[in-house]
């Protein structure tokens, strides 16, 4: 693997200490050496107003850019009512629009869910995976990733146990493989 692949990471909670957020970190930590992952932060988008984009806010503007020129795509999200939570929605509209110019087309993707539950995102897994098969994100499909029980996944530093860890490292070598495999040139 001869090329570095930059990864645009979106985190689907906005909690400085959110499990998600550890585990995103994480796996940017045991990512192989052809993937760089970035979180880019999705907290201070305003919500989607097709209106705004006459004159786009800053905030819109800056992360079209960032996800643009980023090579992939990982969402790292949490479940809230059995679906993605409210920002990482969000972004995904931003980062659509406007109609025919969206920044995420293309860019090989895979969908990272945690919770507290036993089922462990489940629901909001399979939501992202939905909306990013319109926007033509070819999704990894295997391994697929739940982590259950994810309140004591990781240490106050962020740390993964030991019984998460090879989870972790399984997933983020087979994404660099996908992306490897399905990054456009």
């Amino acid at each position: 693997m001869s090329n570095v692949y930059t990864v645009a990471v979106l985190v689907g909670s906005l909690r400085k200490a959110s499990i998600n957020r550890k585990a995103a970190l994480a796996l940017a930590a045991l990512a192989p050496s052809n993937l760089k992952l970035e979180i880019v932060e999705i907290g201070e988008l305003p919500l989607y107003n097709e209106d705004l984009d006459v004159s786009p806010p800053a905030a819109y503007s800056a992360f079209r850019q960032r996800v643009g020129a980023a090579d992939a795509l990982l969402f790292v999200t949490p479940e809230y009512n059995r679906s993605v939570p409210a920002p990482m929605k969000n972004a995904i509209d931003v980062g659509s629009r406007p109609y025919g110019k969206s920044c995420l087309s293309g860019k090989p993707g895979a969908v990272f869910s945690a919770s507290p539950g036993a089922i462990g995102g489940f629901g909001a897994n399979h939501h992202l995976r939905q909306s990013l098969v319109f926007l033509d994100v070819p999704c990894m499909q295997q391994p697929e990733a739940y982590l259950s029980g994810a309140g004591t996944a990781f240490d106050e530093a962020g740390n993964p146990s030991d019984t998460v860890k090879p989870f972790l490292q399984t997933f983020i070598n087979a994404y660099a493989k996908w992306v490897e495999q399905h990054k456009k040139s």
